[in-house]
């Protein structure tokens, strides 16, 4: 059998996109497809790139440095997406790599964010809604006052809010925390929905995702 390709996968995923869409009574256009490039090669990204992805994410910024390095002539054509965890430390380098940061997940980060920016900053916020304690993200309890600081803050424009669902079984038990999100958002007046990875990305969808990161389904399992 002929080796599948990223433009076979990306087709595909693009397919289930507009069939979850239609099921929802959304359009294609109203999805934002972030293709996470973690553990890739710069090659496998310009292939994506030439799939017709033209949204990209990464989880370190250390990563995308060298990344972008070796991407000068896609950079310009494509927009880039802090998915990861962000510490306060590399936001002056994160600030100048993406052009979107998905995961704000505390006040002190969202003020250095503030202080540091030369402009407007577009972020998520992150919530935390399963309580693990091994994924970052606001609580639902800290999330309004939070907000509200945050909205005093210059050069941050907060367009949404972001989580990563726990591991399940199967896509449809983590319908909850995708809906939890999207009325968290609506309470706040807030339109963005980051969520959905590559095994619940079309649950995602069907509840109000804006935004999906999808790493596995284009590419396949990570290098590293």
């Amino acid at each position: 059998m002929p080796t599948e390709t990223i433009a076979d996968r990306v087709g595909r995923v693009h397919s289930r996109i507009a069939a979850a869409c239609r099921r929802s009574g959304r359009t294609a256009d109203d999805v934002t497809l972030v293709a996470v490039t973690k553990g890739m090669a710069p090659e496998l990204v310009r292939e994506a790139f030439e799939a017709g992805i033209r949204h990209f994410g990464e989880n370190r910024v250390q990563e995308a440095e060298a990344k972008l390095r070796a991407l000068a002539d896609v950079r310009g054509g494509s927009t880039w997406h802090m998915v990861g965890h962000l510490q306060s430390n590399k936001v002056k380098g994160a600030i100048a790599l993406f052009d979107i940061i998905h995961s704000v997940d505390s006040l002190h980060l969202a003020e250095t964010i503030s202080q540091r920016a030369p402009v407007p900053v577009p972020v998520f916020l992150e919530l935390n809604l399963a309580a693990e304690s091994t994924k970052f993200g606001f609580s639902l309890h800290d999330l309004p006052g939070a907000y509200a600081a945050m909205a005093e803050l210059p050069r941050l424009d907060v367009v949404g809010l972001m989580t990563v669902a726990p591991p399940a079984q199967r896509a449809e038990d983590v319908r909850p925390i995708f809906q939890r999100l999207r009325e968290e958002a609506r309470l706040l007046g807030l339109r963005g929905l980051s969520m959905g990875m590559s095994d619940d990305f079309e649950v995602a969808i069907e509840e109000g995702a804006t935004h999906v990161r999808i790493g596995r389904a284009i590419f396949g399992e990570r290098q590293r």
